[in-house]
């Protein structure tokens, strides 16, 4: 049995134990007190970047407080994606992901796996698609196909790293086309945006990444989008054939990006966030400014979203133990 004075400190303690919590939740009811940083995976002036700058300064306006966008960049999204994950989980760190953060733990690279975030919500999810230099020696997707199963080796391909999406995304297709994956030849880069000027620059004759993110070099007439390595066209662009009608193969990888923060971040936040970014997306100037950029606008919830993301894992698992790169 208790002493009676035990049992009184036992109270007391409880009730500041209770008071505490209480404290906790109150603080967190008023987030957010200060800036947010937005760990950004991928180079400044890729298609992620430009998302996730417009959908922090959307936060700003409801929240009251900057959304600082930061990148980190390296090893194929590996280094802002762990960035995101390891970082304290007290509500002052969100994150853009991407589908790369599916990929890395069938490849054995350790530091990021799906369970290591808390989901927020989707805002985008857009079909990779095959770009071309525009003054190549073929003028669409058959004329490409039919040079790389010529030689494989002889066609440099690029979008980002090695075993990522834009890599899974072609040698995928390829290894459907039989064409020998591991016979290709692909130049890793940071991102989009370099491997687009590498096209440019006619160091490489083919990027695999959205229509989106080429567009500005189809406007200047330097590149030209010949397909979507989808098994569905896209609404944002309707002309454009898919290497499904092409080539009849059932490829159809759908990259997305959405938002995350470390796992044990608060449910208060994550609800928060969750509700402004539905918001966000429902917004007309939001989607026009999507749209004019050719981004889709392609809302999940937090729950929807986190089953795509494990949906996602085990398809490109799948994937990778076919084209020899899963460990």
């Amino acid at each position: 049995m208790f002493h009676q004075g035990s049992a009184r400190g036992c109270l007391a303690l409880c009730m500041a134990g209770a008071m505490v919590f209480a404290g906790a939740g109150s603080a967190f009811a008023d987030w957010p007190e200060k800036a947010v940083t937005v760990i950004v995976p991928w180079s400044a002036g890729g298609g992620t970047d430009a998302t996730a700058r417009a959908v922090a300064t959307e936060l700003e306006e409801i929240f009251g407080q900057p959304f600082n966008v930061v990148n980190r960049t390296g090893g194929g999204g590996l280094v802002g994606h762990s960035t995101i994950a390891t970082s304290p989980a007290d509500g002052y760190t969100l994150g853009v992901i991407t589908i790369e953060s599916t990929m890395f733990e069938a490849q054995g690279i350790p530091g990021v796996t799906p369970a290591d975030f808390a989901y927020i919500g989707r805002f985008n999810a857009d079909p990779i698609a095959i770009n071309i230099a525009a003054d190549a020696e073929y003028s669409d997707a058959a004329g490409l196909i039919d040079t790389v199963r010529a030689d494989p080796g002889a066609v440099a391909a690029s979008g980002a790293n090695r075993g990522g999406l834009s890599h899974l995304a072609w040698i995928g297709l390829l290894d459907r086309l039989d064409i020998d994956p591991t016979a290709a030849n692909w130049v890793a880069s940071d991102g989009s945006a370099p491997a687009l000027q590498q096209l440019a620059s006619g160091a490489i004759d083919v990027v695999s990444t959205s229509p989106a993110e080429a567009q500005s070099l189809v406007d200047a007439g330097q590149a030209r989008t010949v397909a979507l390595i989808s098994s569905e066209r896209s609404a944002l662009y309707p002309d454009l054939p898919t290497t499904t009608e092409l080539f009849d193969t059932d490829w159809s990888p759908l990259p997305f990006r959405g938002i995350a923060a470390p796992t044990g971040t608060p449910d208060e936040v994550v609800s928060k966030v969750e509700a402004a970014l539905k918001e966000i997306t429902e917004d007309s100037a939001f989607q026009d400014f999507m749209a004019a950029r050719g981004f889709s606008v392609a809302y999940q919830d937090a729950a929807t979203f986190e089953q795509t993301v494990t949906s996602a894992a085990e398809g490109f698992g799948s994937a990778m133990s076919s084209a020899g790169l899963a460990q």
